[in-house]
């Protein structure tokens, strides 16, 4: 087996280890984050790791995916369609993890969507959503462009540090507005 080969079959198996990895954090982050929320510096941090462990995992997946398509894919066009047009492929995906993240935020009440709220969740994530969903179209385009540098990674978690004030402060203020 070649090098390219080994470190293709190597970085698959360290990313379903950190995939495991990744549904433990996530499972105890959404168990322990209301309680988190009532301490604004405590709040941003966790929400900040959660985020930064999310967009790593999505750039060690896309890295990935990138030597597999490389190293183990004809070359043909099909094959490569996603490498051609990183941009477009950034754009879906980052929209369709900020859906399935709004979704899955609207379930932290009562543990499933609740239509009636999902317009106002909606509303109340948009700038963090927002902000988030430009952290994960650079991570994905500057990976699939085999472009990612460490300069590109400090200002992709600066992006998702800026996204954690956000969505603490807006939670904070709801829960203000709300006690009042």
């Amino acid at each position: 087996m070649s090098s390219g080969k080994k470190r293709t079959v190597l970085l698959g198996l360290v990313f379903l280890f950190f995939l495991v990895l990744a549904y433990v954090e996530n499972t105890s982050f959404f168990v322990y984050i209301r309680d988190s929320f009532t301490n604004l510096p405590l709040g941003v941090v966790l929400v900040f790791i959660h985020n930064v462990l999310a967009v790593s995992l999505i750039i060690l997946g896309m890295a990935f995916y990138v030597e597999v398509v490389l190293t183990f894919m004809p070359k043909r066009k099909i094959e490569y369609v996603v490498l051609q047009n990183p941009e477009v492929f950034a754009v879906v995906f980052a929209a369709m993890i900020i859906l399935i993240s709004i979704l899955r935020a609207s379930t932290l009440v009562r543990g499933q969507v609740e239509v009636s709220t999902l317009a106002m969740v909606v509303l109340l994530s948009l700038p963090a959503g927002l902000v988030e969903g430009y952290g994960i179209y650079q991570a994905i385009k500057k990976t699939l462009k085999k472009t990612l540098e460490t300069r590109d990674l400090v200002m992709i978690y600066g992006v998702f540090l800026i996204a954690a004030v956000v969505e603490v402060g807006f939670i904070q203020a709801l829960l203000w507005i709300s006690a009042a």
